[in-house]
């Protein structure tokens, strides 16, 4: 199940400083001026084991005639409906004030956990001040530090309390196939096509599509569990909400599949949304598969699929070793190499490489291809193995790992994909000292 945890708040409390600490990079941008966060910002985490995805959001103020102020008070609330635990943020130093209160009163409206953090208690001294935020109705009040990471540990260990279990593999293991992409791309269609039948509703509006909806497919001796996304949006949704509701679509129905098939308009082309909801499916390090749809509008005209198809590995990378497959939902055309390329995919991402098997094809490159000399010192792989991960991964063991540069990692990412069939499949190699 995917965990998906909002930070909320009024304007200027650290709400994207803590999502930095939280995910560990700095992703959000960070300001003291009120406002700055604006578009919703998607990370992904995990504390004692446990992984979950964080929304940033903007400073929430009640009813205010500002334009964009409107807009991120409409998004927040977007955030708080489709997030399964809400972490309320509050700045100790200005004490409990009535925007404050106002997010309280918008929080206690729901039925989902909410969690109080006082940012910006960055010495002991003012522990005792954090007290005043009882007032917010909440039990759960942890004093804590943005910015020097103060008090974070535990305010992660209440979280992961509220955190719904891991999915258990089915008796029956079968693929699980999340089919994502921007509104309007032809999801519903495809899973439409897929199945035979009306499964999911089918609009030129786009955004039609909202709740995971789950069926199976099989046909043709293959078999999997499509995920995709059902349900009426409401018609008052203005159209600056349809990214932001299908980054968050998104990201529950690539956290619950194996394989994502991306499905893009090649009428429009890859626009940053499909780049967007790419680098989630890398996060998460799924199979990826890229669903050229629509391509019937497109080959009555100049453009040639390879053409096309040089053009959207352009815009992808440094991915390159993706199958993409050109298909037209409504026309059904070329449904079934979408369904071979899946079955693929998945195969792949089960593959496990002996040992014995990877340093004989391994080292003899690497001993002809060696690290650069650092510093004067030799870098000496030992030898491969690979790691007993949910995805492919590998670990080279060395005597100076630290001084492995990222292009040599480039490098043998490639050879490794040229040795065995990882197409598809998000490839992770980790330097570990001998």
């Amino acid at each position: 199940m995917a965990n998906l945890v909002a930070i909320v708040g009024r304007p200027n409390v650290g709400k994207s400083t803590l999502f930095n600490r939280l995910i560990g990079e700095r992703y959000a941008i960070e300001d003291e001026k009120a406002g700055v966060t604006r578009d919703r910002i998607y990370g992904k985490t995990d504390w004692n084991g446990i992984e979950f995805s964080v929304i940033d959001t903007g400073g929430y103020v009640k009813e205010s005639e500002d334009i964009f102020q409107q807009q991120i008070e409409h998004h927040v609330r977007i955030a708080i409906e489709q997030a399964d635990i809400i972490l309320f943020l509050t700045d100790v130093n200005d004490g409990y004030t009535p925007l404050d209160a106002d997010v309280a009163e918008l929080l206690h409206q729901i039925n989902k956990p909410v969690i109080v953090a006082v940012n910006k208690v960055d010495n002991h001294f003012k522990i005792p001040e954090v007290a005043e935020f009882y007032k917010t109705g909440f039990e759960h009040v942890f004093p804590i530090s943005a910015i020097n990471g103060f008090g974070t540990g535990d305010l992660l260990d209440e979280l992961v309390k509220h955190m719904q279990p891991v999915r258990e593999k089915e008796e029956e293991e079968i693929p699980r196939v999340a089919i994502v992409g921007k509104p309007n791309a032809g999801k519903s269609s495809l899973v439409n096509a897929l199945l035979g039948e009306e499964r999911s509703i089918v609009t030129p509006i786009a955004g039609t599509t909202r709740d995971p909806i789950h069926s199976i497919y099989n046909k043709f001796r293959h078999k999997f569990l499509l995920i995709d996304t059902a349900g009426i949006r409401k018609k008052t949704k203005i159209a600056e909400d349809l990214e932001f509701y299908s980054i968050l679509r998104a990201i529950r129905v690539i956290e619950e599949g194996d394989v994502c098939v991306l499905v893009i308009d090649a009428t429009v082309g890859i626009t940053h949304q499909d780049l967007y909801i790419l680098r989630i499916i890398e996060e998460n390090k799924k199979g990826i598969i890229i669903a050229v749809n629509k391509w019937d509008l497109v080959e009555k005209n100049s453009k040639t699929l390879e053409e096309y198809k040089e053009y959207i590995l352009s815009e992808i990378a440094p991915l390159y070793d993706v199958p993409i497959v050109f298909i037209s939902a409504l026309e059904k055309t070329r449904i079934f190499k979408l369904v071979e390329a899946i079955s693929m995919v998945y195969e792949n991402m089960k593959r496990k490489i002996k040992t014995s098997q990877l340093n004989q094809a391994l080292l003899p490159i690497i001993e002809k291809f060696p690290p650069p000399v650092y510093k004067g010192k030799n870098v000496k792989i030992k030898y491969i193995t690979q790691l007993p991960t949910h995805h492919i991964a590998f670990a080279f063991y060395c005597n100076l790992p630290q001084y492995i540069k990222d292009s040599y990692k480039k490098m043998l990412e490639k050879k490794i994909r040229e040795l065995f069939p990882f197409t598809g499949c998000m490839i992770d190699l980790y330097f570990r000292e001998k």
